[in-house]
């Protein structure tokens, strides 16, 4: 018996024409908005834990968290600019949700 809620893909390299690649694309892209809704999760849980509005925003914790994605696009052979820049978009976009999330905690 088959699980019909998660095609089977194929990796890259295995991918023999463009409806394969689509299809491992679309699978990657459910997966990533899924990882997003977790990774938005715990910025609900950190407005919720923190008393002071102002730790919202940790540019020390930020430029950690940016450095770690650059360091692992190294190890797989991504360009660090390139997802530097996207961290940088992804960890703005986490904090203000977690802003918007912290009033209405507390509204």
């Amino acid at each position: 018996m088959t699980n019909n809620s998660t095609p089977t893909i194929k990796a890259p390299p295995h991918c023999a024409d463009m409806a394969e690649v689509r299809q491992g694309v679309d699978e990657v892209d459910r997966q990533l908005v899924e990882l997003l809704a977790l990774r938005f999760g715990y910025m609900d849980a950190a407005a919720r834990i923190k008393a002071n509005k102002s730790d919202v925003r940790d540019e020390k914790r930020k430029a950690q968290v940016i450095n770690n994605a650059a360091n692992l696009a190294e190890k797989y052979g991504l360009s660090r600019a390139t997802i530097t820049q996207l961290w940088d978009d992804l960890v703005e976009a986490s904090i203000a949700h977690e802003d918007k999330k912290w009033d209405d905690l507390r509204s």
